[in-house]
C-alpha cells in the first residue's frame, strides 16, 4: 500500500472524549428499561431522519488505489485485499436500522458491500478464534464476539442508500453491525483481526459496555 497516499487530517477531540467518558461515569441517557428486539426502537432512543456525524476528530482520506484490508490473526488463510480484489467478492445488499449510543436511531438504511459471512468463508477462522477486533485507519479499535460478526445481517459496506459512503461516514468502507450500538460498526476499516482473546477497544476502555446491546440498554460498563 502507498502509505503516503493516505492522509490523516485533524486530531483527537480531547474535550469530546472527556465528555463522553463523563457520560459513562454518570450513566447519562440511561432509562433503566429493556425491550425485545421485536420492539423496533430500543429503550431511550429517538428517531432521526438525518445521519449525524460522530468521530474522534481524525478523518482519513484513503484513495481506493492505496486502500488495503488486512484480515489476519487466528485464521487459516490470512488475506490482504486491494480495493479491486475486495469488490470482486460476492456482493450483498441489506436494509438495516442504526442505533447510536448517543440516543438517536435511523430506520431503513440501505447498504451494499460484502457479507461478513463471505469474508469468513474466505479466511477460514481457526477453532481457537472467539473474538474479532476491528482496526481503523484513524487508529480507532473496537471488539465483538465472532458469533456476532458471523450474523447474517453483518457486512462491510461501501454504499449507503445508493451512493458511495462518504468520507465523513467512514468511506470508502465501514462495518455495519445493526444489532449492536453503532460505535461497534467501525468506520474506515483497515484490519480485521480474529483473536483467541477479547481486546476492548477505544470506547470500551473508557467506560462503555464491552458488548453494547441496544435492547438491553448496554450503553456503559455495568462494572465501572
Amino acid at each position: 500500500m502507498a502509505d503516503d497516499d493516505v492522509t490523516l487530517s485533524g486530531g483527537i477531540k480531547g474535550k469530546l472524549v472527556d465528555s463522553k467518558q463523563k457520560w459513562a461515569e454518570e450513566g447519562r441517557l440511561l432509562t433503566g428499561k429493556t425491550a425485545a428486539p421485536s420492539e423496533r426502537l430500543p429503550p431511550g432512543q429517538r428517531l432521526v431522519e438525518t445521519w449525524p456525524v460522530l468521530d474522534l476528530g481524525i478523518k482519513p482520506e484513503i484513495p481506493t488505489h492505496a486502500w488495503r484490508l488486512f484480515v489476519d490473526g487466528e485464521v487459516e488463510t490470512p488475506a490482504t485485499l486491494s480495493w479491486d480484489e475486495f469488490k470482486s467478492l460476492p456482493k450483498t445488499e441489506l436494509t438495516t436500522d442504526i442505533h447510536c449510543v448517543t440516543a438517536w436511531s435511523r430506520y431503513d438504511n440501505r447498504w451494499e458491500g460484502v457479507s461478513a459471512r463471505d469474508l469468513i468463508a474466505l479466511v477460514k477462522p481457526k477453532a481457537s478464534a472467539q473474538h474479532v477486533i476491528f482496526h481503523s485507519y484513524d487508529t480507532y479499535k473496537t471488539n465483538v464476539p465472532l458469533a456476532d460478526f458471523a450474523a447474517d445481517d453483518v457486512m462491510l459496506a461501501w454504499n449507503w442508500n445508493g451512493e458511495p459512503i462518504s468520507r465523513k461516514h467512514g468511506g470508502p468502507l465501514r462495518m455495519v453491525l445493526p444489532k449492536l450500538y453503532f460505535w461497534k460498526s467501525a468506520k474506515w476499516i483497515k484490519r480485521i483481526e480474529f483473536s483467541v482473546f477479547d481486546k476492548p477497544g477505544f470506547w470500551e476502555i473508557r467506560g462503555y459496555h464491552n458488548y453494547g446491546d441496544p435492547w438491553r440498554e448496554q450503553r456503559y460498563d455495568d462494572e465501572p
